[in-house]
């Protein structure tokens, strides 16, 4: 009898152990799931998000991606409009904040904007088709929240005219198996080497797929920018021209 109730709870524990374990795959499988379902993520053609940001003083932010890689954050501050990471698929530009003009990124960053272009609207919808692989590395405790921590690992990125690995850590809620934290190192500038922190939180229903409305951008480890997403659209109307860089026109030689 002693050896018959040791074999059943052997058992019992190995059942258990298998309906806890988790793969990569199947932690991204059940947030697809858990958010509206493959196919309707696959039907969608852009997302544009109306924010507000406090700094001070609220500034309303418009950020808008499109199938295709086209993306642009509009900021509108004391009354005027200020474009940041504007991508029509082939150039990469900014508003320079001093001057108000329209500037070209440099081939460098434009690449690595290239690469990202098949992202939308989730890298890991179409990670393997994309070249891209998963790990799941543990769990880990986010704010109180047990997650699944999943490695995901894209095509090099370009730093300085040298290959660097393209790592992105997401930490996976284990009830909901949605991400509430991304972690990525910090590639370039004063900040190299350090690591970014994006959360999100309070996701909502928008015809039937889920969306954080709650975010925070900064360092790990340091209290990030809030911010607030007020409305979500869904294939919203674009002009294309809205991302095409703004040359500029010669003047008109004075006389004439």
């Amino acid at each position: 009898m002693k050896k018959l109730n040791f074999l059943v709870i052997a058992l019992f524990l190995g059942i258990t152990f298998q309906m806890n374990a988790q793969t990569a795959e199947e932690v991204v499988a059940s947030y697809f799931e858990n958010t509206g379902g493959v196919d309707n993520w696959k039907k969608l053609t852009g997302v544009k998000m109306y924010a507000e940001v406090n700094q001070g003083m609220i500034i309303p932010i418009e950020i808008t991606q499109l199938k295709g890689g086209k993306q642009m954050t509009v900021i509108n501050f004391q009354g005027k409009e200020i474009k940041q990471g504007v991508f029509d698929g082939e150039t990469l530009w900014s508003h320079n904040f001093m001057t108000q003009k329209a500037e070209k990124s440099d081939k460098e960053n434009t690449d690595n904007a290239k690469l990202a272009i098949n992202d939308f609207p989730d890298p890991f919808l179409n990670y393997k088709t994309s070249g891209y692989t998963v790990e799941l590395m543990g769990s880990e405790t986010i704010d109180g929240a047990d997650t699944f921590k999943i490695k995901l690992v894209k095509k090099p990125l370009t730093v300085d005219g040298k290959l660097e690995d393209n790592i992105t850590f997401y930490y996976f809620d284990k009830e909901n198996f949605v991400p509430i934290a991304v972690h990525n190192e910090i590639k370039s500038g004063p900040m190299k080497g350090q690591m970014s922190e994006i959360k999100m939180s309070d996701y909502q229903e928008i015809e039937g797929l889920f969306f954080p409305f709650s975010m925070s951008q900064g360092l790990k480890g340091q209290a990030g920018q809030a911010i607030s997403i007020k409305k979500i659209e869904l294939n919203p109307k674009v002009d294309e021209k809205a991302f095409l860089f703004p040359e500029e026109t010669p003047a008109t030689p004075s006389g004439n």
